[in-house]
Parts: C-alpha cells; structure tokens; sequence
C-alpha cells in the first residue's frame, strides 16, 4: 500500500493544492455543515495524525471548481452555505475510502453549471487531452498505479472511462451538489455504488 510522507504531501499541496484535497474532515458540532472548510485539519503541524490516515490508493475526482480556491487544499471543503461538500464527508466518514486523494479532472475552469462545462469541453477536445496528461501526472507524483478511481457525476465518469478504463478501476457516485438527495440517502447511494 502506497502510502504520504511530508515530502510528498507538501509536493501534492504545491503543485495541485488549488484544485486537490484529502477526504479527511474535522467532525460535524450541532450542524450538519459545521466544520467542513476548517483546513486546520490538513495541516500536518495541528493535526500530527493526518499523514498516517491519508490514502493516495482511492483518488476521488469531481469534474471542475465552481468557484476559486482561496486556500490550498480548499476544494471539497468549502464552507460556503450553499456548498454540499458536507456529504460528501458523511458519506465516506467511517469507511475505508476515508483519506483518500480529492481531485478534479479539468483544471483551471471554474464554472458551476456541468452543461457549460460539457459544451466547453465538445469544442475543444485537445483541452481534455491535456488535462488527462496533468492527472496522469497527478498519479505519478502520489507515486499509485492502479488506484480505484471513484467519479463524482456522468461527465466525470465519461471523461474517465474514455481515457482510462483500459488501465483503472473507475466506479461511479452520484454528484453531492443534488440539492434533493439528503446526506443519509446520499451515503446510501454512494454505499451502494461502491460496493457492487
């Protein structure tokens, strides 16, 4: 098992830390969305126990940001009222795919509608292309091979599948950002996603 020494976590912060994350997330208070954008707990020098917990074995990849990354590490942990990055830490919280590897497949486009995003991407296909190549370069650098790859959403997924199935074991989950999915119906969802 492949797992993240300072080095090599510092490496990933610096180079992808404005589109990338760890699915590690301080506990929930008496809200629901309490404490999901406190960053403090990926920081190796407040929490001495983040690198024995992080897996760059499970690499879970969202499409695009919906907006700017104002801190290193920030994406899936915003704490911004309407975000919905709260279910994604209930549903994997206690589970294996706990500190996995958080990504999104296309850099530097920020939009919040994926039909835009959709759009974008079937008129300019070499864009995809090279953004492949970053995340290939993001597997080299967590140093995995054959990591599962779980997909937030259908165009994450098809981009996935049509440039990587043939070497990685990609499943997919529904996207958080339903706001007519609760968070216990979305960690079924994404239990029974995983497990078939």
């Amino acid at each position: 098992m492949i797992t993240v020494d300072r080095k090599k976590f510092e490496l990933i912060k610096s180079k992808y830390g404005d589109c990338s994350s760890w699915a590690v997330w301080d506990e929930a208070s008496d809200r629901p969305k309490s404490n999901v954008g406190n960053l403090e707990i990926l920081d190796p020098d407040k929490n001495d126990q983040l690198l024995g917990l992080l897996n760059p074995n499970v690499v879970m990849v969202g499409l695009n940001i919906s907006g700017p990354i104002r801190i290193p590490l920030g994406n899936f942990h915003s704490s911004s009222s309407s975000a919905q990055d709260y279910k994604i830490r209930y549903a994997f919280q206690d589970t294996p795919f706990w500190g996995a590897y958080m990504t999104d497949i296309i850099k530097d486009f920020e939009d919040k509608i994926s039909g835009n995003v959709r759009s974008y991407l079937k008129k300019n296909p070499s864009f995809v292309s090279e953004n492949i190549q970053i995340f290939h370069q993001e597997l080299r650098d967590l140093e995995v091979k054959t990591p599962l790859i779980i997909a937030f959403g259908d165009l994450t997924y098809e981009i996935l599948t049509d440039n990587l199935s043939s070497s990685h074991n990609i499943k997919k989950v529904t996207h958080c950002s339903y706001y007519t999915i609760g968070k216990e119906k979305y960690r079924d969802d994404v239990s029974l996603k995983l497990s078939s």
